[in-house]
């Protein structure tokens, strides 16, 4: 992939960001993530690259636009497969809580996964734990080999997990360790990024949440040199033929990072929309907003975060007034 692609997706994650920005705590989540959408399909118009949906808003008949197998780009430039989430987190911005972001993930053709739109188990670490992790051992002995790689007791670790009934039993189970757990609303993306960064606090991320955002994650994660391993978990009959559909007969087939983003490359941005730990949400001041977004890239490992002040006034197409 060519290098300028980092910062034209920077671009892309910013709009989406700063129109689904507008609808923070005003309790219209759709309406939030259709800004988000919408901007975001905006500024892909204008960027040199031959680009394949493959995590998107969902089938054709389902979306409008960002539709799994949807082209993009201006149709010069590399032929990369595309994964997004316009906003990662549309009840977190209903609410106006933290860490809803706007996401891109960008790869070589035919290296993403095509993950079905389904539940997914998912365990995920950052570098300093990889390799030590097993989605298929129990909760304890994962644990206990993140806090020997950390060098940390059990006790000092911080497990993410989303607030969700399902993970009823996992939670006793990780309090039976005597570890610590952050339960979020929504926004798994994030919590499976923070805990490639030692300031988030996070330490592993356990439970379930969805297929495409683990593709999300793990493109996330080979940039930061962190892990993840997924297994789906369909709902139903009709979601396992969906999966044999898709060429996957091995539901218990357990993914590891090449099965999520093979390749050595991939690159990753996020632009916060709320508050969170990692990044600063979209702040409006008067004529201008300001913005707050990682980028990073698999083959250089380089991470930067920017800063971006924008003049609404010069772009007023990019910010969708409620």
């Amino acid at each position: 992939m060519e290098r300028s692609l980092t910062m034209e997706i920077v671009r892309v994650t910013e709009a989406a960001a700063q129109s689904s920005a507008r609808w923070m705590g005003r309790g219209q989540k759709n309406e939030a993530d259709d800004a988000a959408t919408s901007a975001m399909r905006d500024v892909f118009d204008t960027i040199p690259m031959q680009g394949t949906v493959v995590i998107g808003e969902g089938e054709k008949d389902e979306a409008p636009m960002l539709y799994i197998g949807e082209e993009l780009g201006t149709g010069s430039g590399p032929e990369v497969d595309v994964a997004v989430d316009p906003l990662e987190g549309t009840n977190i911005v209903a609410q106006g809580t933290w860490n809803a972001l706007a996401v891109i993930a960008i790869a070589d053709g035919g290296s993403l996964l095509h993950a079905p739109d389904m539940y997914m188990k998912k365990i995920a670490v950052g570098p300093e734990a990889v390799g030590k992790i097993d989605i298929n051992a129990s909760t304890l002995d994962n644990l206990e080999a993140v806090a020997k790689a950390k060098n940390k007791a059990v006790e000092d670790l911080v497990v993410i997990v989303l607030d969700r009934p399902r993970h009823a039993e996992l939670i006793e189970e990780i309090r039976a360790t005597g570890a610590r757990i952050k339960l979020i609303p929504d926004g798994d993306v994030a919590a499976a990024m923070n805990t490639a960064f030692d300031d988030t606090g996070v330490d592993i991320l356990l439970g379930i949440g969805g297929a495409p955002e683990g593709v999300l994650s793990a493109a996330a994660l080979k940039c930061l040199g962190g892990e993840i391993q997924g297994k789906l978990v369909p709902s139903n009959d009709g979601e396992v033929e969906r999966c044999r559909r898709m060429g996957i007969d091995d539901i218990e087939k357990v993914y590891y990072m090449d099965d999520f983003c093979s390749g050595d490359d991939a690159i990753f941005a996020a632009t916060g929309v709320t508050d969170g730990e990692l990044l600063q949400g979209v702040q409006f001041k008067g004529a201008k907003a300001t913005t707050q977004t990682v980028v990073m890239r698999a083959k250089s490992g380089t991470v930067r975060f920017i800063d971006g002040a924008h003049s609404l006034m010069k772009k007023p197409n990019l910010v969708i007034q409620p």
